[in-house]
């Protein structure tokens, strides 16, 4: 294959891999739930992309089906279903955060700076292309972690924990000759643990009236 020809297809999946990573940031900077919704659907039709692409590069037909599962799924159904939930359950907009979103924003670099520290060390003998897609899941799962602490929503929350599970597909479209059983596995336990959430957000509504964890733990008489 010509360089200049791999050195396209490179670029090319670094930018889109660059792209879920950012969309992780716009998700910590948004204060609003229909922002934090949006901000998934784009990180989501990003990583459709990205699967897409590697899938045309590694010549595996299969990544064409892990592609339209995110495509299908996180790009359309789950935001549906979210903006649904919102509207049905007249959840107040604007979330609360355990920390402020400067920190939150500064928590997040430097946790981009403990994946890359983490991850590139270890694959000093892989190609660069997937080095740095390791990196940049890596840095996106921690992301949707710090996401699902600093956010007191609890579909904030699960918005987080589904951006988690979207760098774990980076990781596993990044990484040649993973089977689409895997992907599968991730894609169905994601749908069940959707539906599993969406149930208790209608029970937590019904018993508390609200959506905001800290409410109900204080309610509970959790919180002295």
């Amino acid at each position: 294959m010509p360089a200049a020809a791999n050195h396209f297809y490179y670029d090319v999946a670094h930018l889109l891999g660059a792209l879920v990573l950012l969309c992780s940031f716009v998700l910590i900077y948004q204060r609003r739930l229909t922002g934090i919704i949006n901000a998934f659907t784009m990180q989501s039709l990003a990583l459709a992309l990205a699967a897409a692409w590697q899938a045309f590069v590694q010549d595996a037909p299969h990544l064409f089906v892990t592609a339209g599962i995110a495509l299908l799924f996180k790009t359309v159904t789950v935001p549906v279903a979210l903006h649904w939930i919102v509207r049905r359950l007249a959840i107040h907009e604007t979330v609360e955060n355990a920390l402020g979103i400067g920190l939150s924003l500064l928590s997040g670099v430097g946790l981009v700076a403990l994946a890359v520290l983490l991850v590139l060390p270890v694959t000093g003998s892989t190609a660069a292309l997937t080095r740095e897609t390791l990196a940049m899941a890596l840095s996106i799962l921690l992301l949707g972690l710090l996401i699902m602490i600093a956010r007191r929503n609890a579909i904030a929350q699960v918005v987080g924990f589904m951006s988690l599970e979207n760098g774990l597909v980076l990781a596993a479209v990044g990484v040649k000759g993973m089977p689409l059983v895997v992907e599968m596995s991730v894609a169905f336990s994601l749908l069940v643990a959707f539906i599993l959430f969406g149930l208790f957000f209608f029970r937590i509504r019904e018993r508390f009236d609200t959506l905001d964890l800290q409410f109900v733990e204080s309610f509970r008489g959790e919180r002295r």
